[in-house]
């Protein structure tokens, strides 16, 4: 045997035997084999990480470490033969990795130009390899196989502890030049201890040369044929960069209302809606995954009924339907107070009526201060005065305004047979969302700034249409068109890994760099889409949120359905409120308060008597909020988190574990995985996975959680197929009495997998 195979073989046993050691694996019989075997390196790893991974399984979940460990190794091998130095090194020198990739035009040069090769050389001495040894095999699998910087040829070059780095000089690349490497090495603090992750287009883009940061995007569609086209040019060049998408086509007119005076030769929205279908396949993301866009349209828009709640199902006129898109429903209080009007036998017999918004504003003749035409979407009921009520009521009896009429629960029936089906449409409780936006002192109250979410409900910021206000031939001959930006909503994204931070107490020193890092986002960002830009610097929103709720719920030995879960729900994310509003604005007093603040409820202090902080500390920080104002005009958002919460080792987002064991599975890859830290004793509290738990107990635990989240939250419902209809309506019923914003897709058990995008999986 050469000294070559027998070193290899020794470099795979010392894997295993820190595994049995660390773990108490048996490792015996794949010992034995590499023992005999005279293979190379590769192919003993190889062997060794397939035992690996067939091994994993609830009895034995720890399996996934050794696989990680193996998976390790082939890394280090691969990016020490790319880059030329000793795999015994693990790491080999990171000014070095920065000038390769920077050559060859995956990194930006920036970076080169911003630090110097001492503060390089001083960051790569605070990189811990050993932490490399936190992730499971999931995590690191997809950390590697779609985040880890390789060349064009998709040779590896950057290893795990590097891409973290990477991030936070990115990050901070900005900050002043004495606090700089702290600031750097606490954001690697951070990300390297998994106690946080970035979204997706941050883990992915940050230091390269391509793409942007941010995450979601929200665009309002004017009611005009240069709206529409633009808002589709628009969309295209946010969807190559990477961005998920909500628009907003609740003002466009109605199927069969008039143009010009002309009667009867509008389209209504549905055709519009393929186009934008047309455009999400087209221009894909990143050249990865189709373009992901939801469309919003408001429960009294007349076109609701006429092919928008049937677009993604498998029945009807296969030319009305785009199954590519996702929908979402905008809902007033009024409805779901109609739903529940019933005559003396107990039947349902609310009305409902529904209009086209161009109708409205040319029979209505409603105004604003400017002397622009409103619509009904342009109101929202406030908890004194019901607005949008008034004006729904003072419509239904126009006698010269057209509508449609139904009974309100016909037009629920509809959305919850789509829900079943598809999943969608997303449901988005207009005038709670208006209520609680601490930034309505643009448009007033009662005046609807908020009409939409995001393609995963979570985000909820100021919106309007971008118009074009002129056209004219310059000097040059060059026709020069101006558009006069409206609100076009973007979220920057990162999240809380719950069990690291909340168990090993980090929260305050954690939050302090995650708001600083999300900040940065904002001025760092190349977003395509000039009034995205213009709408990111005014308000400076930013989404915090958090992932691994069951498995802290586990590991802190509480049941799911349980008042106790309710009540932890409340603790926590009442601390993750304090800590981020007081990071915000710490930031202020450094930096300025975003531009908007004068006026808004963050100033006035009306912010905090909403969700009754009174306690001493939170008056404190009212005071300091007021006196010193706040660097961010929205905070808090909780994402979906599916990917990068898997890279963190933990469960997805606020959800409920899918299984205990299950096969995780997409395109390029299929092995088993178990719940994270599982054991005899967690497993008492995993048992009860998605689809068994009173979907109740998880409305209460968000009631609690919406509180003290200033947007909203990616809340999946998770049904049998099986469910009744009256379960499934009291399920939304109890999700708007409780005061949810948002309800995101209705996860039926004879559903496929949905397809989310991934954009948002911060």
């Amino acid at each position: 045997m050469t000294t070559e195979v027998q070193s290899m073989k020794q470099s795979v046993s010392k894997a295993l035997e820190e595994a049995t050691e660390k773990y108490g694996l048996d490792t015996k019989d794949i010992q034995s084999k590499i023992n005999e075997s005279m293979k190379s390196h590769d192919e003993l790893t190889q062997e060794a990480l397939f035992y690996s991974l067939n091994r994993i399984s609830m009895d034995q979940p720890n399996w996934t470490f050794l696989a990680a460990h193996l998976h390790l190794t082939q890394l280090y091998q691969e990016a020490a033969k790319n880059r030329s130095f000793s795999e015994t090194e693990k790491y080999g020198d990171f000014y070095s990795l920065i000038q390769a990739l920077t050559d060859k035009g995956i990194y930006n040069p920036e970076l080169l130009a911003s630090y110097s090769k001492e503060e390089m050389d001083e960051l790569h001495k605070a990189i811990v390899p050993d932490r490399d040894k936190l992730f499971n095999y999931i995590g690191l699998f997809l950390l590697a196989d779609r985040y880890l910087a390789r060349d064009h040829d998709r040779n590896l070059y950057e290893l795990p502890q590097e891409r973290f780095m990477i991030i936070a000089m990115t990050l901070m690349k900005n900050e002043p030049k004495e606090k700089r490497i702290d600031f750097v090495k606490e954001a690697y603090w951070a990300l390297s201890h998994l106690y946080m992750t970035v979204a997706t287009p941050t883990l992915s883009n940050a230091g390269k040369s391509y793409g942007q940061l941010s995450s979601c995007f929200i665009d309002t569609v004017d009611d005009s044929l240069d709206g529409i086209y633009l808002n589709n040019w628009d969309i295209a060049r946010l969807s190559k960069d990477g961005g998920g998408i909500g628009i907003y086509y609740g003002k466009v007119r109605a199927l069969g209302s008039d143009i010009k005076k002309f009667k009867g030769n509008s389209s209504g929205v549905v055709p519009w809606i393929r186009l934008i279908n047309d455009t999400a396949v087209s221009v894909d993301q990143l050249g990865q995954r189709q373009g992901a866009v939801a469309i919003y349209l408001d429960v009294f828009h007349k076109d609701i009924m006429n092919g928008f709640l049937d677009l993604k199902t498998n029945n009807g006129d296969e030319r009305r339907k785009a199954h590519d898109i996702f929908t979402g429903v905008a809902i007033p209080d009024l409805f779901m107070e109609q739903l529940q009007e019933k005559d003396a036998n107990g039947k349902s017999i609310g009305e409902w009526h529904t209009f086209c918004p161009h109708q409205v504003k040319q029979i209505m003749g409603w105004k604003d201060e400017a002397g622009n035409p409103l619509g009904l979407e342009d109101f929202y009921d406030e908890k004194d005065h019901k607005y949008f009520t008034e004006k729904y009521w003072e419509a239904v009896n126009h006698p010269l305004l057209p509508r449609k009429t139904y009974r309100a629960m016909d037009i629920m029936a509809r959305i919850m047979v789509a829900q079943l089906e598809t999943g969608t449409p997303y449901m988005f409780y207009r005038d709670e969302v208006n209520r609680q936006n601490p930034n309505k002192h643009k448009r007033g109250i009662g005046k609807t700034s908020i009409y939409c979410s995001n393609l995963c409900t979570e985000i909820a910021q100021n919106m309007s249409p971008t118009t074009i206000s002129k056209e004219y031939q310059d000097e040059d001959g060059n026709i020069v068109i101006v558009r006069k930006p409206g609100d076009f909503v973007v979220c920057n994204l990162s999240s809380i890994n719950l069990p690291n931070a909340v168990r090993e107490k980090v929260l305050e020193r954690l939050i302090s760099i995650q708001v600083r890092m999300l900040d940065n986002v904002i001025d760092l960002n190349t977003i395509s889409v000039g009034q995205a830009q213009a709408t990111n610097k005014k308000y400076r929103a930013v989404g915090l949120g958090t992932f691994g709720w069951h498995h802290l719920l586990a590991l802190e030995s509480i049941h799911w359905e349980s008042e106790e879960a309710v009540d932890y729900a409340d603790k926590v994310y009442e601390d993750i409120a304090y800590y981020t509003i007081k990071a915000s604005m710490e930031l202020a007093k450094e930096k300025g308060a975003y531009s908007e603040f004068e006026g808004s409820e963050w100033q006035s202090g009306v912010y905090f008597d909403r969700r009754d902080y009174h306690s001493d500390r939170w008056k404190q920080l009212r005071e300091e909020v007021a006196e010193n104002g706040i660097r961010n005009g929205w905070l808090m958002a909780v994402a979906p988190n599916s990917s990068t919460a898997k890279i963190g080792g933990s469960t997805d987002g606020i959800d409920p574990l899918y299984a205990v064991e299950y096969a995780e599975e997409k395109k390029n890859f299929k092995f088993k995985v178990t719940a994270p830290d599982l054991d005899h004793v967690t497993y008492n509290y995993y048992r009860r996975a998605r689809h068994e738990l009173d979907q109740v107990w998880s409305i209460k635990q968000n009631a609690k959680r919406q509180r003290h989240i200033d947007q909203a939250i990616s809340f999946n419902f998770y049904v049998r197929h099986d469910i009744k209809a009256k379960d499934l309506l009291n399920l939304h019923i109890s999700a708007w009495e409780n005061k949810l914003k948002t309800t995101y897709y209705v996860r039926s058990t004879s559903q496929t997998e949905i397809e989310e995008c991934e954009a948002c999986h911060s």
